[in-house]
């Protein structure tokens, strides 16, 4: 039939690499997809969100001006997508957890592409069993503090809530939460970074840095982002992040800490114009290449 390569489109596939790069064996990136929205309250679609990055990401440039270098080099393996268990979120949650623990056994450096953020409860503790001084970065629009939602511990509106019963966390980029998330907040003395002192106090990033233990596992909700350059999400907060300020707080981190994972939940490609799915591939395919040598 010829040479394959030339006849086939590349696999849907994180920026459409073939082998060695996307060698599972060899890759030390591996992207884990799991498209699940089983709690979402307002406008559903997260299920849809990594594919929609991973197809974006066929046309990343592989070579990043800012880092001078090939970041697939490093090798980035892309799982087929997690199947969603639909019968209870925790039952997802466990999924998640054995399949994020079995790649960290073997070495990997685990990016999961959300689906909601639920499912980070999972990455989360797999990650704090391999590294017991694990603490969390939130970069996200809600606080997520909820203890119970709908009906359920584990709803995408009570994760930083389990995973603070877990391990340490630090929140940037907050600017919407309930008045019972805020009396949990006072009750237990934790203080956000909400978006208006990120504005307004220049320390605050070196603030967050010094808050952090060395081993740090960042979760990324996409409505951090504002709404301007993120729209694609199910529940948008105007007065977000923009571009190089997000980049500008994970570079700081991924300097001074040892950044052992992370997570893009969220993304609701329905909701926004294809721009933001690239957007999320890029970013996600950056701090690949600020975070793994």
């Amino acid at each position: 039939m010829g040479n394959e390569r030339e006849i086939f489109l590349p696999p849907r596939v994180f920026a459409g690499l073939t082998p060695p790069y996307s060698d599972l064996g060899k890759a030390k990136v591996v992207i884990l997809p799991v498209p699940y929205d089983g709690t979402t309250e307002w406008r559903s679609g997260t299920r849809d969100g990594p594919q929609a990055i991973v197809d974006a990401s066929q046309y990343l440039e592989l070579y990043d001006l800012e880092l001078n270098r090939e970041i697939h080099k490093v090798g980035i393996h892309t799982l087929p997508q997690v199947e969603p268990l639909m019968s209870n979120p925790e039952g997802m949650i466990e999924r998640v957890y054995q399949v994020t623990r079995g790649l960290i056994q073997k070495g990997k450096f685990v990016v999961m592409l959300g689906g909601e953020h639920s499912l980070s409860l999972g990455t989360v503790k797999a990650f704090k069993e391999a590294f017991p001084e694990l603490s969390v970065l939130q970069l996200d629009a809600h606080a997520d503090l909820r203890n119970e939602y709908l009906g359920t511990k584990y709803s995408q509106a009570c994760v930083m809530r389990r995973i603070s019963e877990l391990c340490p966390i630090a929140q940037m980029g907050i600017r919407s939460l309930s008045w019972e998330e805020k009396q949990f907040l006072t009750r237990h003395k934790m203080t956000p970074f909400y978006m208006s002192r990120l504005r307004s106090d220049i320390s605050s990033t070196e603030q967050v840095v010094r808050s952090l233990s060395q081993d740090v596992y960042v979760t990324i909700d996409a409505d951090v982002l504002d709404p301007s350059i993120m729209s694609a999400v199910g529940t948008p907060e105007p007065g977000g992040m923009e571009w190089q300020e997000l980049l500008d707080i994970i570079k700081s981190v991924a300097l001074r800490k040892h950044i052992v994972g992370f997570d893009l939940m969220e993304f609701c490609p329905g909701e926004g114009p294809v721009a933001c799915a690239f957007l999320l591939a890029k970013l996600a395919y950056k701090l690949m290449g600020y975070v793994v040598p």
